[in-house]
């Protein structure tokens, strides 16, 4: 078999790139391990994704955006930070014009929006329910082996499976990896008694981590950081004790809590690759940066390694002729990296501080908390970062 570009991963970073080449003139195989049916109907899994203007607007060009139903998306009007048993907070919101910070959308409906959109080129084809098994260097290409069997020649090759890449680890691509050594337990509940009033909450207590998403209604996805055990605990316990035990370790801040769906649970490890690119070969989303959630910056910069590849491909078309040179999988690394890098930083050095609990930490805390509030430059700045308001780049060639 052959294709200009194959995709191992058909998850949102590989659909959205994908779909992003719609147009350009180039043949793209997906390749997922995943049967048909659960990729084209996605299961919940408990993310909730905290989508920026810009990605918003990345999935509108993509045609998904409007496959989302709205009842299912809920406004980020305003984030709140909390640290330890305080009720002093800072807090970060919107825009001047009332815009809010970004939209909650279920991530299992971007997936399936997506899959859809990408169902809708003739130019994409997915190969469901088959695993790449390897990867080797052609004299005019790469060579992805199947399970099956059967070999997939293509000019180039771009991994997008999750941060645990097997691919990214079969081109020798070393990544930098940090186990939080905890789990983060995700799932809704419905709180008749508070209303959230559109606000997320991190709240950063002694020993846990909470995170409270506002959905549609008063309704909330609860995001539970703690020991692999004590998740585990908690998972097993019947809905009724699970809601009461919640409802204790939020301090009755959102009153009487009923659990509304599964529960789901994701161990914390993030990883970063040393390179994102080798020879006729790219990473992007989690393979290239899988992030600590804490930022909620993940799946948008995720987005954001697919938008950038496939602008490359588009500019590369025009020019050289060669979708795969090194001179454009050069651009696209040092691009992403400029903008991945940051992120990564910051991330570790929040998740690093607010959740040590020794004494020197505890004040770290608390004089962050207070310049913070102090300081209004810096929240705004903070609050541009979060709602991202670029304007997407040009995908088409």
């Amino acid at each position: 078999m052959q294709t200009d570009v194959a995709v191992i991963g058909a998850g949102p970073a590989g659909l959205a790139f994908a779909r992003a080449l719609d147009g350009t003139g180039f043949d793209v195989t997906l390749i997922d391990p995943q049967p048909a049916a659960v990729l084209a109907d996605p299961p919940f899994d408990g993310r909730e994704i905290a989508l920026t203007h810009h990605s918003m607007a990345v999935l509108e060009r993509l045609g998904a955006w409007a496959r989302i139903p709205a009842g299912e998306t809920a406004p980020l009007r305003a984030a709140r930070v909390l640290n330890g048993a305080g009720h002093r907070s800072l807090i970060f919101d919107g825009a001047a014009d009332g815009r809010p910070l970004g939209r909650l959308v279920p991530n299992h409906l971007i997936r399936r929006a997506l899959h859809d959109a990408v169902r809708e080129q003739t130019s994409a084809t997915i190969l469901d329910g088959l695993k790449a098994t390897g990867i080797r260097v052609r004299p005019h290409g790469m060579a992805v082996d199947l399970e099956d069997g059967r070999e997939l020649t293509a000019r180039l090759v771009v991994a997008a499976d999750t941060r645990f890449s097997k691919m990214r680890e079969a081109r020798g691509i070393a990544a930098d990896q940090v186990d939080f050594g905890k789990t983060m337990l995700v799932c809704r509940m419905s709180h008749d008694q508070v209303d959230h009033g559109g606000v997320a909450t991190e709240w950063f207590g002694h020993g846990q981590t909470v995170a409270l998403l506002p959905l549609k209604g008063r309704r909330s996805s609860v995001v539970l950081t703690l020991p692999h055990a004590e998740i585990a605990r908690l998972t097993a316990l019947d809905p009724a004790a699970f809601a009461d035990e919640i409802m204790v370790r939020l301090d009755g801040r959102l009153g009487r809590l009923q659990l509304e769906s599964t529960r789901h649970g994701w161990p914390l490890v993030a990883v970063q690759a040393r390179r994102f690119v080798g020879h006729r070969f790219a990473l992007i989303g989690d393979a290239a940066v899988g992030m600590h959630p804490v930022t909620a910056h993940g799946f948008n910069l995720g987005l954001k390694s697919a938008e950038r590849l496939a602008e490359g491909i588009a500019r590369a078309a025009r020019t050289d002729g060669d979708i795969a040179s090194a001179l454009m999988l050069h651009r696209y690394e040092a691009g992403h990296k400029l903008t991945a890098a940051p992120l990564w930083a910051a991330t570790n050095a929040i998740v690093g501080l607010y959740t040590r609990d020794d004494p020197a930490a505890r004040l770290a805390r608390r004089a962050v908390m207070d310049l913070g509030r102090g300081a209004a430059p810096v929240r705004r700045a903070i609050s541009a970062l979060l709602m991202d308001r670029g304007r997407p780049r040009q995908l088409s060639a």
